[in-house]
């Protein structure tokens, strides 16, 4: 929106054609989702405590029974954030900032629906899985489907394998959207399952979504995509800017879910960022860098998966709890030290992946 006002006072003064830059123009963004999420923290703290707050499951650790009545939806305020900055700061002719916007919204809107019954029927459990999971996979396979019909150059329907410049799988249709379709989703519900203390989940969103930033930047840029030697993606630059709004909202809703938390983000965020993260690495082509870098992510939703087939085949448990950052505090680790050092893998993670852009 601001884009183009300062495209048209270009012709007025030079100064304007600043904004044509990426780099600025993710700043501005990173700082308006930052301004907006505190201006508007405190107001929407107080709104949402008007509800009747989450309810806590009776199975969980004990030491949660205090949070009972904390509010939810807090994610809410992120997405808010990161619209309106994107809407403000981004090139809205770019079909890339669309599909992850819409992405966004729609996996938000099933995670206000989930919040929603969890508030207003004082149920735990939210919606049926089964019906979650058929919404995300409807939202999931539309985005994964128009990312292939829309894709204008081979590297985007390129499965490459980090590390090796020369390992480069084409992808035909259906193969296409199946890995878009599982990674959309797929890290969808893990960023959820993740989001289970006082900002654990949030801050790995902000590191991994800034790295996913830095390379939408080098695959936007044709010669820095060149010399790196990764797929060189017309218009993922643009990404940035949706990066950076995700990092200052993020930042700014961290100002109040730290622990103790002020307000929990709820399926309303979770769901929403997981789905974004998968969209920017499916558009990036960079779906195994993205299992690295959002390794803490991965390790919930594997935890839950040992638990439940372990049990299912053995009627044993391998962890006390699951996801495994339950299992922690069951051991008796304080909840700040559990969140600390999964924050502190998570940038180790993301640094790692990182480095693939060079070690090829």
């Amino acid at each position: 929106m601001l884009l183009e006002l300062a495209r048209w006072l270009q012709q007025l003064d030079e100064l304007f054609r600043l904004f044509n830059y990426i780099t600025l123009r993710g700043i501005l963004a990173a700082l308006t989702a930052l301004g907006l999420s505190l201006w508007l923290g405190p107001w929407a703290i107080a709104r949402l405590a008007q509800l009747k707050g989450q309810p806590i499951r009776t199975d969980g650790p004990k030491s949660h029974f205090s949070k009972a009545g904390t509010p939810t939806m807090g994610g809410g305020l992120i997405l808010l954030a990161i619209t309106i900055s994107t809407l403000l700061w981004g090139d809205l002719r770019n079909r890339y900032v669309w599909v992850v916007l819409v992405v966004m919204l729609c996996f938000g809107a099933i995670g206000w629906y989930d919040d929603w019954i969890k508030i207003a029927k004082r149920d735990p459990n939210g919606l049926k899985s089964r019906y979650k999971y058929l919404l995300q996979s409807i939202f999931g396979l539309a985005a994964a489907v128009f990312l292939y019909l829309t894709a204008d150059v081979p590297a985007a329907l390129t499965f490459y394998i980090p590390m090796f410049k020369s390992i480069a799988l084409p992808l035909a249709g259906l193969s296409f959207i199946a890995i878009a379709y599982f990674w959309i989703v797929g890290f969808s519900n893990a960023v959820n399952l993740t989001d289970g203390l006082d900002g654990l989940a949030i801050m790995p969103t902000v590191m991994v979504a800034c790295a996913l930033g830095v390379f939408a930047y080098a695959s936007g840029h044709a010669e820095f995509a060149r010399y790196l030697q990764i797929p060189s993606i017309p218009g993922s630059g643009e990404l940035v800017i949706i990066s950076a709004a995700i990092a200052g909202a993020g930042l700014g809703f961290l100002w109040f879910n730290t622990y103790p938390a002020m307000v929990f983000m709820g399926d309303v965020g979770a769901l929403a960022l997981g789905a974004v993260l998968g969209t920017m690495a499916v558009i990036v082509r960079q779906e195994l860098v993205l299992v690295v870098m959002g390794g803490i992510f991965v390790i919930e939703t594997l935890s839950v998966m040992i638990q439940v087939a372990s049990f299912k085949l053995t009627g044993k448990r391998v962890f006390r709890m699951a996801p495994i950052h339950h299992h922690f505090e069951l051991k008796g680790w304080p909840e700040p030290r559990v969140i600390v050092r999964f924050w502190i893998i998570s940038v180790v993670l993301v640094l790692i992946g990182l480095a693939t852009l060079k070690v090829r």
